[in-house]
């Protein structure tokens, strides 16, 4: 079905002109399509295998399973607390074919519609739980993370200069710690990444931090465990080293993507770091402080779990947005949300893609979709010739500024 076929089937915007089509994921064997149809299956067998539900979950697991299987988008059921959000959210998709919704909104929409299978918003044993609780708790306590603690303790020897330059790429490449991304059949298992960057606008991005006194900054954070670390870590170095009156940590207000992190999560981390002595133990300490004294203030907005692209933001998150030194966008999904998750050429300018933004934004993002802005013509040229997936395969990031 032709683009314009399902705007008007669905009720969606016209797109307007000039602007690429949204990434839908009704083409087999591609990126999208294969999140669909098998990240997602396997995804509900691994929730189901983690947590011991009773019958009725796991029956309602089962008719998730062949909801999108067979291919129609069914509505949330029930008394859902949040009902009118999300048929403001809907833009006509109940109803359609999933593959045929844009893939942003059909990924959004089917981790709200598995909180809803395991009873996550129900009276009853599972309220609250969160159903990524035991991959993302396996991993905060790893031995990977124990290494990537004890290596904060080499930056003292290092200029300050190059301490900062650290935190900020131990930051960008922790987004390769995506429990969704890993969990599948196409993750990137090895951790292989580049050395260089397609994209590094990092110096636009200290000299936002190192503006104007005193720098007030958002981070929007993505994933929690193994990618939230470093990111506490940078952000300790925001608030004590570079001075920053204060971070607004935004998280989602409920689990979200497998790992993406939640309160529960920033304070798990927070622990962690504490626990673990040296180097990461202080900065731990410091964060507990900040956040009791609000210099670190956790949001969690409930347009964080929305299935839309932040052009669509509302009027107060916008507002806080506009008020802030820079706005730190980490990680995949939020990079699709910000830029816009349609068929951009990558040559598009990044400034050019979030010009709607109301203020200072940055993005560290680990590449693991199709889409991709600001990278220069030959650069696209030479890893496409290299004949590997570049975009979906996590080895390859961008840190990319607008100010």
């Amino acid at each position: 079905m032709a683009d314009d076929d399902v705007r008007r089937r669905s009720g969606e915007p016209a797109m307007p002109s000039g602007d690429p089509p949204v990434i839908r994921s009704n083409v087999p064997g591609s990126f999208p399509w294969s999140v669909l149809h098998d990240r997602h299956p396997a995804l509900i067998r691994k929730v189901g295998d983690a947590t011991p539900y009773g019958p009725d979950r796991r029956r309602a697991l089962d008719l998730l399973l062949r909801e999108i299987t067979d291919g129609v988008i069914g509505p949330l059921e029930g008394a859902v607390h949040d009902r009118e959000l999300w048929e403001s959210w809907d833009r006509g998709h109940v109803g359609g074919r999933w593959d045929d919704a844009p893939f942003l909104w059909a990924e959004s929409y089917f981790y709200r519609k598995l909180l809803a299978a395991v009873g996550y918003f129900d009276p009853g044993p599972w309220q609250g739980i969160d159903p990524f609780e035991p991959f993302k708790r396996a991993e905060l306590l790893g031995k990977g993370v124990d290494a990537e603690l004890r290596a904060l303790d080499g930056l003292p020897g290092m200029p300050a200069e190059e301490q900062a330059q650290t935190l900020l790429q131990r930051a960008l490449w922790g987004n390769q710690a995506d429990l969704g991304f890993r969990l599948s059949a196409g993750g990137a298992q090895d951790g292989g990444r580049t050395t260089d960057l397609p994209a590094d606008d990092s110096d636009l991005l200290w000299s936002a931090v190192d503006g104007p006194r005193p720098a007030r900054i958002c981070f929007v954070a993505d994933n929690a465990a193994g990618e939230l670390l470093p990111d506490l870590a940078l952000i300790d170095h925001l608030l004590h080293a570079r001075e920053v009156r204060e971070v607004l940590l935004h998280v989602k207000p409920v689990p979200y993507y497998v790992s993406d992190a939640v309160p529960a999560d920033v304070i798990a981390c927070v622990r962690r770091l504490s626990a673990a002595g040296g180097r990461a133990g202080e900065a731990g300490e410091r964060l507990w402080s900040a956040m009791g004294s609000g210099r670190l203030a956790v949001r969690a907005h409930v347009f964080s779990c929305a299935p839309l692209p932040y052009s669509e933001m509302p009027g107060d998150l916008r507002e806080e947005f506009a008020s802030v030194s820079l706005t730190i966008m980490k990680g995949d999904l939020n990079y699709r949300r910000l830029v816009g998750d349609r068929m951009w050429p990558p040559a598009t300018p990044f400034a050019s893609a979030v010009g709607y933004f109301p203020g200072p934004v940055a993005a560290l993002r680990t590449l693991k979709s199709d889409v991709v802005v600001g990278l220069g013509a030959d650069v696209v040229t030479e890893l496409d010739a290299s004949g590997r997936p570049w975009r979906t395969s996590g080895t390859h990031a961008v840190i990319q500024a607008r100010t």
